[in-house]
């Protein structure tokens, strides 16, 4: 069930959006990104940007100073979400959802991730061939290096949308279903399904619930812009993402 009009996460969109726009001199809404208003990267030791309701990390109740490292295990209840960044990646991790980390302190990097179930949206800074991340649910695999994708995931089948970049994304159950997919902005939706016909479990899926905004203050907290954006819809000139 889409959860587009969900007003918690409507509510969550306005209030953390609110300040990539300012009123200009002339009373026009003006993107703030040329005056520095945007969500700014996380200072060493700090994990958390944002959060609300019931947040665990690793078991234990999490509050804003909580440090969430590369080998943690993020958890929320009913109307909670948490916003934070490990090393170079940043992620939004939504309500009813639980998400295991894998890495490697010295490296910076992580290795591996598992989405147990629920909703997380997700930015991965550039990685080396050798750096290579797999980010897993019960129904499928992602591989992935540098991109921005969005999964839902439930035991009867994984939405994943590569927002831009590129994913290899493989079916647990049957691996003759896999494809690699490459976009520039949502062009490829998939969902993979848990019961399929032999090659037939990744299918076409539509855009849904998730925003070039929550993607833009994603990327902000580790010091990078959404590949997209241009000074015709977000005020900042074109970027290179690393």
């Amino acid at each position: 069930m889409s959860d587009i009009d969900d007003p918690r996460r409507r509510f969550l969109i306005d209030a953390l959006t609110a300040g990539l726009y300012a009123v200009g001199a002339v009373g026009i809404m003006q993107p703030a990104w040329s005056m520095g208003k945007i969500p700014k990267q996380l200072v060493p030791g700090k994990s958390i940007y944002d959060m609300q309701g019931q947040v665990y990390v690793n078991g234990q109740r999490a509050n804003e100073n909580t440090v969430i490292g590369f080998n943690s295990v993020v958890e929320t209840r009913s109307g909670s979400h948490v916003i934070f960044a490990v090393g170079k990646d940043a992620f939004i991790l939504r309500d009813n959802s639980k998400l295991t980390i894998k890495g490697k302190e010295e490296s910076g990097i992580i290795t591996g991730m598992r989405l147990i179930g629920g909703k997380l949206l997700s930015v991965f800074g550039k990685r080396h061939a050798s750096q290579k991340l797999k980010l897993s649910t019960t129904v499928a695999t992602i591989g992935i290096r540098g991109t921005g994708v969005y999964i839902e995931a439930d035991p009867e089948r994984s939405y994943i949308c590569t927002c831009y970049g590129a994913t290899d994304i493989i079916s647990n159950k049957d691996k003759t279903s896999q494809e690699k997919v490459v976009t520039r902005h949502h062009d490829s939706p998939r969902y993979v399904l848990a019961n399929a016909s032999m090659g037939a479990a990744i299918v076409p899926a539509p855009m849904i619930n998730h925003s070039d905004d929550e993607l833009a203050i994603i990327e902000a907290l580790v010091g990078r812009f959404v590949p997209f954006a241009s000074s015709d819809d977000y005020g900042a000139p074109r970027k290179t993402r690393y």
